[in-house]
């Protein structure tokens, strides 16, 4: 029998945050970035939603996780948003993915290779106008984009760049959108046409409409998060994930108690611990120990009574009348209570996008329609 852990998935939340994207972005088209298995979420079914409700590209970070998706009956154009390494080159080719490029090199052994197939592969250049992460620099740019230009197996499908603080810094983020187009139309005086121009991340299609241009890429917004918890937004957004277990087992303890490895905290009176099997292996932090982290139980907000472990947490449920069985909500709601991801982001030190991203295989998905 499996452990009574799990995460729940709300498609519907999904294709509603899908189709609110997709109707802001239009006529732009929606790319729905379903990397790291969907932020979390399960990579398959979250692009299968999002293809029935507006999206026509996704994106991923691997040929492998392209692979995952073709193998799944996925027929929609991918982008691969690094330039793969050159011996990825065939598997490129044989799931039809859409390869980031930025090295003249790349772009010719694609070529090579795309022309034993008899076919034209596109690919879409990468311009770095601020992240300074991947991407070719405008200097070298231009080599790449002639280089496309001029194989014979390769089609110029797109070009674009990443805004590292559209959620932040909107000026900066506007230099880079001006950056782009202006190199596109550096390009154009040369007779070099790329079909499709974005550069819109979640926070810039949220809130940077001349950033939109013919197809925004949005990954965090998604799954009805927002890029950062102070960005005023307009449209609602719907969080598609709740994480679940269940009390596995009670025990009365004394005044001064000290559950848990390390023993960190005594008990502040006597009262009941409820021990939950779901630990950091699962992807709950154990900082959260020292931070204030709780879990909900019956619409009820409940502390941690000890540190976290591998498998398991201990929860401090007072005199309450709880039990075996009884649901704990990890993150998501119960009743009229909530915890969410920006809570534990900002108990933690970091972003939304770690939370969801970090609960791992071990929690099976349960999806919701």
């Amino acid at each position: 029998m499996s452990r009574p852990s799990w995460i729940e998935v709300d498609l519907d939340a999904i294709a509603h945050n899908v189709r609110t994207l997709a109707d802001l972005a239009d006529p732009a088209a929606l790319c729905v970035a379903v990397k790291a298995d969907g932020y979390g979420h399960g990579d398959v079914p979250v692009a299968e939603t999002a293809l029935a409700n507006g999206a026509t590209w996704l994106a991923v970070a691997s040929i492998e996780e392209g692979r995952r998706l073709r193998e799944a009956g996925i027929e929609s154009p991918v982008l691969v948003l690094s330039e793969p390494m050159i011996g990825d080159v065939d598997a490129s080719l044989d799931w039809e993915l859409t390869p980031t490029v930025y090295s003249v090199e790349f772009v010719e052994a694609y070529n090579d290779a795309a022309g034993e197939r008899g076919f034209r592969a596109p690919v879409h250049l990468k311009l770095d106008t601020g992240m300074h992460r991947v991407g070719a620099h405008p200097m070298l740019a231009f080599d790449v984009a002639r280089a496309i230009q001029e194989s014979a197996n390769l089609r110029f499908d797109g070009l674009f760049t990443h805004m590292p603080v559209a959620d932040e810094d909107p000026e900066f983020s506007r230099t880079q959108v001006e950056a782009l187009v202006g190199f596109k139309d550096a390009l154009g005086l040369e007779g070099i046409r790329p079909e499709i121009l974005h550069a819109a991340n979640s926070a810039a299609t949220l809130t940077m409409p001349e950033s939109r241009l013919d197809m925004v890429r949005c990954g965090i917004a998604v799954y009805g998060l927002k890029p950062h918890p102070s960005l005023a937004i307009d449209v609602e957004l719907k969080p598609a994930m709740r994480v679940v277990s269940q009390v596995a087992s009670t025990r009365r303890l004394p005044t001064g108690a000290r559950p848990s490895y390390g023993r960190i905290r005594p008990m502040p009176s006597q009262g009941t611990v409820a021990t939950v099997p779901i630990g950091y292996a699962d992807g709950v932090p154990r900082r959260l120990s020292s931070t204030g982290g709780g879990v909900l139980i019956g619409g009820k907000r409940y502390p941690l009574a000890g540190t976290v472990t591998m498998d398991q947490l201990v929860v401090d449920v007072g005199n309450d009348d709880i039990e075996v069985g009884d649901e704990v909500v990890i993150l998501g709601t119960s009743g009229e209570e909530s915890i969410s991801a920006d809570d534990w982001a900002a108990r933690l030190g970091t972003i939304n996008y770690e939370v969801v991203c970090g609960f791992g295989p071990r929690l099976p998905r349960r999806y919701l329609r």
